[in-house]
Formats: C-alpha cells, sequence, structure tokens
C-alpha cells in the first residue's frame, strides 16, 4: 500500500513519508487517518448546514475535534481504533441527515458526502484517492494543509478545555468551516492565505481558552523547583498533555502506596498548586518525549500516556505490557482506558494494581529544575523584570519555545542556548525545553535565565508575556521589544503556535531545525515576504544575525 504523509517535522527526505512514516505509523494506519479526515470534511458540511438553523450538535464537535486530535502525529497507530471510528462517523451522517431532512433540507449529492464501506479493506481502497496529493495544485494543497494541520493543532487544545468543562461553539463552528473550506475548489489562494491567519486567530483564542480552563481548574503555575530523583515506592509515570488525567490519577493513587511521576510534556503539571498537595506526587523522571525508549525502561513502573507523543517500542523493549493509553492516543497491544461516561472519572484501577506489582524507578538523574513562569507569576515579577531591562541587566528575550524531537540537528538548540551571552533570558515552552532546561545557565539577579512556562499550549503565556512588555515600555509593534524568536517544531500543535503567532503579527520568526515539507515554494516564499520566516542557519551565524554586536567566542 502506499502512503504520502509530510505533516511533521521529520517528514523523510525533507519532503513527505511514502513507505513508511519515520514515526513509526503503517501505510495502512496513514491511509485510515487520511479517509477520517475526509470523512470529517464531509461531516462538517452537514454541521454546517445545521447552524443556518441555529442547531449546535455537540456530540458532532466532540466527533470532529476527537478525530483531529487522533491524527496528530504519533498520537494513535491503533487500526482497529480508526476502523471504528469511521464506523461511528457514518453512524453520525446518517444522524446528522435525518435532522437535515425533517427541515427538508438535502446536501448536494457528491461523493464526499455520500461514501460509504463497511470492511476495512473497503475503506483501505478508498482511501487511495483522497490523500493529501488528490490536491493537484502544490500551492492550493500547501494552503489547505497547513489549515488543517493548524486545526489538529487547536483540536488538542480544544478537547483538553472540555475535559475541563470549558466549551467555545465559535472555534468548533470555525473548525468545520475550515475544514468545508479546504474542499471548495474555487477558492483562490489568497482566499486560502487568509483562512490561515483566520485559522492562527482562532488558535489565540483557544489557546486562552485552555489557560482560563487550567488555571481556574488548578491554580495559576507558579514558580516551582521540580524534583528529579526517585523514591522506593513502585509509580505510574504520565505522560502527554492532559491535566484532567492527571488529576484524576492523583486522586485514584492517593493513598495505594504508589508514587505519580511526570514525564516529558506533562512536567509542566508540577507547578500547578492543586497538585502539589498530594504528597505521592514526587516529581519528574527522564527527558522530551524520544527518550522514553530509555526512560521506560528504567522507570520499571506503568506508563499512562493521556496525548501523543508515543514512540513505537523497539522489539527488545521489556516495557511494552507496562504501557496504557486513553483520549486520543493509542497502540495497538497497549492496554487502553476508557472514557469518561456519566461525568463520572476515568477509571484507572487496574492501571493502579498493575503498578502495585512493578518494581520501584531507577535513578537515572537526581537534583532539580526550576519552572512555572506562565503569564502571571512573571507578571508579578513585571517590575524586577522591566527594571533589569532598562538597566541593561538583560539585554534580550529570546523565545525557544516548541517541539523536541530524536535527529541530531536537535543539538543546535543546545548549543545555541550555551552560547547565548548571559545577559540574555530564554522565553520556553513545550518540550523543546529539553534542550537546554537542565544545563547550569544562572540568573541575573535572581531572574532564571530560562524561564519555562510550561507546556505547548502554554505559548499563550508567552505571547501574554511580549503583549505586556509592549505595554509598559509603551511601544507601537510589539515586534520593537527586545526579543527574537528561534522556535523548533515537530507536530501540528506547534503549527497552530506558529499561525498564531503570525496573525499577532510577530515577524521575523526563525524555524527550525528544518522548514515544514509541507510549504510549496510559493507559499513558502509569502511567509518570508510578509512575515519574515526564515529557516536557522550554524549557532554562530544565528548569534551573529540576532546579536550583531556581540563576539561569537
Amino acid at each position: 500500500m502506499n502512503m504520502f504523509c509530510f505533516q511533521c517535522q521529520e517528514a523523510a527526505k525533507g519532503s513527505g513519508c511514502e513507505i513508511k512514516g519515520v514515526c513509526g505509523k503503517t501505510p495502512e494506519v496513514s491511509a485510515l487517518q487520511d479517509l477520517l479526515i475526509y470523512q470529517i470534511k464531509g461531516l462538517s458540511h452537514y454541521t454546517t448546514a445545521l447552524r443556518t438553523l441555529d442547531i449546535e450538535d455537540e456530540a458532532a464537535n466532540a466527533f470532529i475535534t476527537d478525530s483531529l486530535f487522533m491524527t496528530i502525529t504519533n498520537a494513535n497507530f491503533d487500526y482497529e481504533r480508526f476502523v471504528n471510528r469511521i464506523r461511528d462517523g457514518f453512524k453520525l451522517r446518517s444522524r446528522l441527515k435525518a435532522i437535515l431532512a425533517e427541515y427538508k433540507i438535502e446536501l448536494p449529492k457528491t461523493e464526499l458526502l455520500t461514501w460509504t464501506a463497511v470492511k476495512a479493506s473497503e475503506m483501505e481502497e478508498i482511501a487511495q484517492n483522497i490523500g493529501v496529493l488528490a490536491t493537484e495544485n502544490e500551492d492550493i494543497r500547501s494552503l489547505r494543509e497547513l489549515v488543517i494541520y493548524g486545526l489538529k493543532g487547536m483540536a488538542a487544545y480544544l478537547e483538553h478545555a472540555s475535559n475541563l468543562g470549558s466549551f467555545d461553539n465559535e472555534a468548533h463552528a470555525f473548525t468545520q468551516r475550515a475544514l468545508v473550506a479546504t474542499t471548495n475548489d474555487s477558492l483562490s489562494a489568497d482566499e486560502l492565505t487568509a483562512l490561515v491567519l483566520e485559522t492562527g486567530k482562532m488558535g489565540v483564542q483557544t489557546m486562552a481558552l485552555l489557560d482560563t480552563a487550567n488555571t481556574t481548574s488548578y491554580g495559576n503555575p507558579e514558580i516551582t523547583k521540580v524534583n528529579l530523583g526517585v523514591r522506593s515506592n513502585p509509580g505510574i509515570l504520565i505522560s502527554g498533555h492532559d491535566l484532567k488525567d492527571m488529576e484524576e490519577l492523583l486522586k485514584q493513587t492517593e493513598g495505594t502506596g504508589v508514587d505519580v511521576y511526570t514525564h516529558s510534556e506533562m512536567l509542566p503539571a508540577n507547578y500547578y498548586p492543586a497538585f502539589k498537595k498530594y504528597s505521592h506526587f514526587v516529581g519528574n523522571y527522564g527527558g522530551a518525549w524520544w527518550s522514553q525508549v530509555t526512560d521506560f525502561e528504567t522507570f520499571n513502573g506503568v506508563v499512562l500516556f493521556t496525548t501523543n507523543c508515543i514512540v513505537p517500542p523497539k522489539s527488545t523493549a521489556t516495557y511494552a505490557d507496562r504501557v496504557y493509553t486513553t483520549g486520543a492516543s493509542g497502540f495497538p497491544g497497549f492496554k487502553h482506558i476508557e472514557d469518561r461516561k456519566d461525568g463520572q472519572p476515568k477509571d484507572f484501577s487496574s492501571l493502579i494494581a498493575h503498578a502495585k506489582q512493578c518494581a520501584s524507578p531507577t535513578e537515572i538523574e537526581t537534583g532539580e529544575i526550576v519552572g512555572g513562569f506562565a503569564h502571571a507569576q512573571v507578571f508579578a515579577l513585571a517590575d524586577k523584570v522591566v527594571d533589569a531591562v532598562k538597566s541593561g541587566a538583560i539585554r534580550k528575550f529570546f523565545v525557544m519555545a516548541g517541539c523536541d524531537g530524536r535527529m541530531k540537528s536537535r543539538s543546535y538548540y543546545t548549543d545555541f542556548a550555551e552560547k547565548l551571552p548571559t545577559d540574555t533570558v530564554i522565553l520556553t515552552a513545550g518540550c523543546a525545553k529539553y534542550r537546554y532546561n537542565k544545563l547550569p545557565l544562572g540568573d541575573i539577579g535572581g531572574i532564571p535565565r530560562v524561564l519555562d512556562a510550561g507546556q505547548c499550549n502554554d505559548s499563550y503565556s508567552l505571547v501574554m508575556i511580549a503583549l505586556k512588555l509592549k505595554e509598559v515600555f509603551e511601544l507601537n509593534d510589539v515586534n520593537e521589544l527586545p526579543i527574537a524568536y528561534n522556535i523548533a517544531w515537530y507536530e501540528q500543535k506547534a503549527v497552530i503556535v506558529l499561525l498564531a503567532l503570525l496573525y499577532l503579527g510577530v515577524k521575523n520568526i526563525h524555524l527550525g531545525p528544518t522548514l515544514p515539507a509541507f510549504l510549496s515554494p510559493n507559499v513558502a516564499k509569502v511567509l518570508v515576504d510578509a512575515f519574515g520566516i526564515a529557516p536557522i542557519g550554524s549557532v554562530d551565524e544565528d548569534m551573529k544575525l540576532f546579536l550583531p554586536e556581540v563576539e561569537v567566542a
């Protein structure tokens, strides 16, 4: 079976995966992911029509959002989950069609709206003709996929917010309207470019929604020293991004003799006041998502994925039978914890019972790392930060947010951080921080030189900090601030963060370690000409570019 996927930074040969995903995705799973996206484009025609009747279908909103989330890189590799998902989509389509029929509204009988498949083999066959390359015009394809990948990242944040009881029907309506737009062959490149920026606008709104949901539920992140060592109890290592899962796991493990540790993107859970009351919440274990192939071996206990990023275990791995998934995540052979029903918490009892039978974690490092510099905490330090800038103690801020990855080229970000002058400060969010958050970079007058705002969605905090500094310094343009953007990307949540920054007018962003393969030359030129987006160079070249007045060692 053929496949084509170029949605992540690791796209084979910098152009696209055609045999098997570098992420580990099989051609069969890739086909079903393409088909699921095709299906929700059709469903969005129905939901958009229903909105003309002032009908908001919450079940359809959830299905479309969850489906987008399931297709994010490294989130779900489970073939059967996608087969069943598509079958559920047919049931949803029939119900939506019936509602429209009651109002005597009938949509055109196009293939997009009428196709059907019963067997998995039939789904695979249909998928061969509806993938990314079905759009022949390279520039139109590029813009459509840029919108879709932004929507995938936004869907992740919408789902996390909804799990905490926060909803935004405007975001759902936009998502579905945008999906419909990607099927409209009459739209010009200029119209699709406008839709790209509108996606960024909605990305800002969605990140704000999630920020409010998180802080209302668990308090504002605060400066925290996170333990890196281990204790002698058996443990559960929780990865991913979903704080509701974190809360429920902590509640259900309390008093069981099982400790809880965070891994990768769940590290910022340590910064929230509500989680600090749990004495069995020990700290963080290991590094970024790709280090799981070694971290999970030495952890010895049970692992829970609440979202991406899953790395398929090697055939020699001893931990595969200790890994559980929940939510949008999935992998064949991993046990899956079902979603909440009737407002009840997820049931983690099987996972906890399993953990009790495991050995305690093997210690791989000791010490602490400091984080918790989301916007509320930085605002509390605003006077100190402003004084440091005015006095010259802080020369420049570097936004080094985004994703980490396993390619050797990622060492650029470690080297760059190490070479930055001691009068500069790094603002970060997302797992890109693992490239430098354990380096002894020191502080400036008590202000740490690495200010970690949290998860990738907490890039919103970095935006708020920049806008606050613009206000304090009475500037007309955020680009006048002493802030440079040197961002790493990997998957689609980084795409929505980038689009959000573009919508806010941030210019001269350097993006690496490579520019997205889904940007056609013409679309890339538009981004370069209009926004100054550029690829990273060598560390020394970029240091001279960002800090021309500093002599590079």
